[in-house]
């Protein structure tokens, strides 16, 4: 069976043909520039009548959907009310679901008929038991509100996983895994015994590590403090801890690591700071996700920091498990985030 992987962002889709189950690639791609002003493209249903220009003859369609909440552990096949489900999850994830959504019903009018399937980057999560997920709020926030942690990247966090226990040679069951996906967002995951347990991303992507525009984890008061002394609203509190924060706040060149490592060198001292802190953060959920779990067998980077800078790897690493009696293996490992959503896919059209 053929299936077309589909990743829906605010301006762009990005595409991928698998023959499965031999998770064979057929093509790729992406759409750029939706909706932007001079772009031909006007919105995602010409961009995905574009892409179906190019490729037919598939079986089904695999969705990438950021935000399940609690009401997805697992794929599913995508019908009205799975539609609402994701409607509703747009306030928490304002700059993800509205764009996952735009391609779902997109695909629904170019391929009335055809099973689509949302895979959801929460739903790896899912395990986390509730004194991991629960915040120190008055817990009628979690239950009236839905206010918890959910993470994300959930997708890269299993595929790495099951990766790394495939090259070792290891039953997945019996693995303790720490799992870095470095990019311009960041997130780690603690994997014990093939189940997500902790991850540092919270009910939104901002939570956790430093990232290239992300604060990461603050204390929760210089919010109000900021909001105070700044004269902001909430809009602009927000566009501050989301866009103007992370690598990029911090050295006041760039949320690029390469650039950063380039200028550090050079003998920038705000980029050499920035990364201080990046590497000091991640150490920091490295050591704490060894405790929770009670060791570590496998560390894993991935993403686009994790997989091509080794010096940022090798100082996140230097030192940290220096006390362990068996240090445990450390993996580079290409995330293939649609093979995991078209592997999804696929098992779950099988067993429909």
């Amino acid at each position: 069976m053929r299936i077309l992987v589909i990743n829906s962002g605010s301006s762009s889709i990005k595409y991928k043909l698998f023959k499965m189950p031999q998770e064979k690639l057929i093509s790729k791609g992406l759409i750029e520039h939706i909706g932007e002003k001079g772009s031909v493209i006007h919105d995602h249903y010409a961009g995905l009548k574009m892409i179906l220009e190019k490729i037919n003859s598939f079986g089904a369609v695999g969705h990438r959907v950021v935000h399940g909440g609690e009401a997805f552990q697992r794929p599913v096949l995508i019908d009205n009310a799975v539609v609402r489900k994701i409607r509703q999850h747009c306030s928490i994830a304002p700059l993800h679901n509205p764009a996952n959504l735009a391609g779902i019903l997109a695909c629904k009018k170019l391929l009335p008929g055809l099973k689509q399937v949302a895979v959801f980057d929460t739903a790896f999560h899912q395990t986390l038991p509730d004194y991991a997920y629960i915040y120190g709020l008055p817990y009628g926030y979690y239950q009236k509100l839905g206010i918890r942690k959910y993470g994300f990247h959930g997708t890269s966090h299993e595929y790495v996983a099951h990766e790394a226990a495939r090259r070792l040679k290891k039953p997945l069951h019996r693995l303790k895994i720490i799992t870095c996906h470095l990019g311009n967002g960041c997130s780690i995951a603690a994997v014990n015994k093939g189940k997500s347990v902790d991850t540092s991303m919270g009910m939104t992507p901002l939570e956790g590590l430093v990232m290239g525009t992300r604060c990461g984890d603050i204390d929760p008061a210089l919010v109000t403090h900021i909001m105070r002394k700044k004269g902001l609203d909430i809009a602009g509190i927000e566009d501050i801890l989301n866009k103007a924060s992370g690598l990029a706040g911090v050295s006041g060149i760039s949320n690029d690591m390469r650039a950063l490592l380039s200028r550090a060198k050079a003998g920038n001292k705000r980029a050499r700071l920035a990364i201080d802190i990046f590497i000091y953060r991640i150490k920091k959920y490295i050591g704490a996700y060894a405790a929770v779990m009670g060791g570590c067998d496998v560390l894993v980077f991935t993403a686009g920091i994790g997989e091509n800078q080794p010096e940022i790897r090798a100082r996140a690493c230097r030192g940290i498990f220096d006390y362990f009696k068996t240090k445990p293996a450390i993996l580079v490992i290409s995330t293939d985030e649609e093979l995991m959503i078209a592997r999804q896919t696929y098992g779950l059209i099988r067993e429909d």
